[in-house]
């Protein structure tokens, strides 16, 4: 039995560590998204609610027009963490398209060393309502999750979890040359 004490504890350790996180500091739930990629037909597509506000740098986002692309992330976030190099280099590659983070359940002086840190170029907003307004499209709690807007202002793809060069590049491809 005391051969077996450490392996108990051992997997009582591994299980509690097992897919039910939080985030840090407010006890908020979120599931990491699956890395489904979907691209909506044109005729099913629905208008995207207005994007405004307050970047975390002070500047002002003014109402987004043309192809955009919309990552939610916190700095807390495994994935939001290693799919930030690739958002960067891609927002650089495709300089037509309006790149934007939106925060969410995080600190803003902890977002801006994450923005720091992987040197992020593109403004961020911390407004957790306007991703509540995406319905379906951003669910609240699937982080990270990316949203391409066509130039008419509709919602026309989205990837649920970390964003690849691939996925991204061949979606902005495909919205880009509509």
């Amino acid at each position: 039995m005391k051969r077996l004490l450490p392996f108990l504890l051992l997997s009582t350790l591994l299980v509690g560590c097992g897919a039910g996180t939080s985030s840090p500091g407010n006890g908020s739930s979120y599931v990491a998204g699956n890395g489904a990629v979907t691209f909506i037909a044109s005729k099913d597509r629905v208008t995207a609610p207005s994007i405004s506000g307050t970047a975390l740098d002070g500047a002002a986002i003014s109402p987004v027009k043309g192809v955009s692309v919309l990552n939610v992330w916190a700095s807390w976030c495994g994935p939001c963490r290693a799919e930030a190099p690739t958002l960067q280099a891609i927002s650089m590659q495709y300089p037509k398209v309006f790149f934007l983070g939106l925060l969410t359940r995080d600190d803003d002086d902890a977002a801006r060393a994450f923005l720091r840190r992987f040197k992020i170029t593109y403004p961020s907003l911390h407004d957790d309502n306007l991703i509540l307004k995406f319905g379906k499209t951003l669910p609240p709690n699937a982080i990270p999750s990316t949203v391409i807007i066509d130039s008419r202002g509709q919602i026309a793809a989205r990837i649920s979890g970390e964003v690849t060069v691939a996925s991204l590049r061949g979606l902005l491809d495909k919205v880009l040359a509509e």
